[in-house]
């Protein structure tokens, strides 16, 4: 295999097979620590696949417009962690209202029948999940056309997603985008003038399966936390039929909890849900230790912490309020869980043989084995750590 992924850090090495081979019977064991510590490159960066939603509707006296973006990307915008501490305070907020107000009316541009409007009224509110909701209002709508432009996006990380929703007055979904920096334009056509409450939107705008699926692909791929996870459950494992009853039990249980966060039939924060993904991870990297490798059994203890983990894929699309309040949650749900899967298979199918193959070696089963289960506890320590002090 001429390209091997290294799945938990999110880079590509190129190598020859002969380079490969030489080189493991040269040092074997410190190989594998190279490839395991280089995983604290992205520790800091876990879940780093930046997603924010913009909700309008229209009503026959206003089109109102809610853009939610997570706290440390609105820095992005506008600084708004004066002190530089890496938090941003309630006051740090306040002093902080009118400049990001401002540039987002900025960055943010409106259309009616191709006229530019101005906002009648903007305003910044920080929220419970300490996130950053910012309401533009627009008095008197009259259009059949309404052009939306968001070139805020291009102030934000590359990898930034922004869902786009339009309701109609009554809150029926009419129209949803899945936009990014190179898409920031929403252009609606309607049959009939948009302030009454008849008009109807024209077929074109349709949700965008194949951005949701390209964002859980991106997710999972640079979900370090649950890339180190799934690494930890793999390198115990003997042959296929085990590796492959490690990941069905995942993929099952975090399907289950995605789903059912999704639709709101189960609602828990990302500061629990979060520490605990941290903890399965240092607990799965001690029991590798003192079960000596011994995979069996692993199938149960992989399902109940898979349940976690999907509550933490849940969290991206149901915290930035994409769900059944914002519209249709089933489209993004079916196609983020699919890109999850994607990626996930991907990694697996890269990352099984490289593992089957160190463990043909003593040396790894008896030093390399507990070594990386070691360093995969100590980032599950520092994770919680990050989450539930330095948050």
């Amino acid at each position: 295999m001429t390209a091997v992924f290294l799945f938990f850090t999110g880079n590509i090495f190129y190598a020859s097979p002969r380079l490969i081979t030489t080189e493991f019977s040269r040092c074997r064991t410190r190989w594998v620590f190279a490839l395991v510590t280089s995983c604290w490159v992205g520790l800091a960066h876990a879940h780093d696949v930046g997603l924010s939603t913009a909700t309008w509707q229209w009503h026959p006296n206003q089109l109102a417009g809610t853009l939610t973006f997570a706290v440390r990307e609105t820095e992005q915008i506008v600084s708004l962690d004066l002190n530089r501490d890496g938090r941003v305070s309630p006051d740090e907020f306040t002093l902080g209202h009118d400049a990001l107000a401002a540039a987002i009316a900025t960055n943010c541009q409106v259309r009616f029948d191709g006229v530019p409007v101005e906002p009648g009224e903007i305003h910044c509110q920080l929220d419970s999940s300490n996130n950053v909701d910012v309401t533009l209002s627009f008095p008197n709508p009259q259009f059949r056309e309404l052009t939306l432009d968001f070139p805020v996006l291009r102030l934000l990380t590359p990898g930034h997603r922004m869902f786009f929703s339009l309701l109609d007055p009554t809150g029926l979904t009419i129209a949803e985008r899945l936009l990014s920096r190179n898409s920031t334009l929403v252009v609606v056509q309607f049959d009939t003038e948009a302030s009454a409450t008849t008009a109807t939107p024209s077929p074109t705008a349709l949700p965008s399966f194949g951005g949701f699926l390209k964002l859980g692909v991106e997710h999972i791929l640079t979900g370090y936390d649950h890339l180190l996870f799934l690494f930890a459950l793999l390198i115990v494992t003997r042959n296929l039929m085990s590796a492959l009853q490690v990941i069905t039990c995942f993929t099952v249980a975090h399907s289950i909890t995605l789903g059912v966060a999704a639709f709101d039939l189960v609602q828990v924060s990302s500061r629990i849900v979060e520490p605990l993904i941290a903890v399965t991870i240092i607990y799965v990297g001690l029991e590798n230790i003192w079960k000596h490798g011994d995979p069996h059994g692993r199938w149960l203890l992989t399902f109940a912490f898979g349940l976690i983990h999907g509550f933490g894929f849940a969290s991206v699309l149901r915290e930035m309020g994409i769900g059944v309040q914002a519209g249709g949650v089933a489209i993004p749900l079916l196609a983020f869980n699919l890109g999850v899967e994607l990626g996930q298979i991907a990694v697996a199918a890269v990352a099984l043989p490289i593992i089957w193959q160190l463990r043909k070696r003593e040396s790894f089963v008896r030093y390399g084995v507990p070594a990386c289960s070691v360093l995969v506890a100590l980032a599950g320590a520092f994770w919680l750590v990050q989450r539930v002090w330095l948050n």
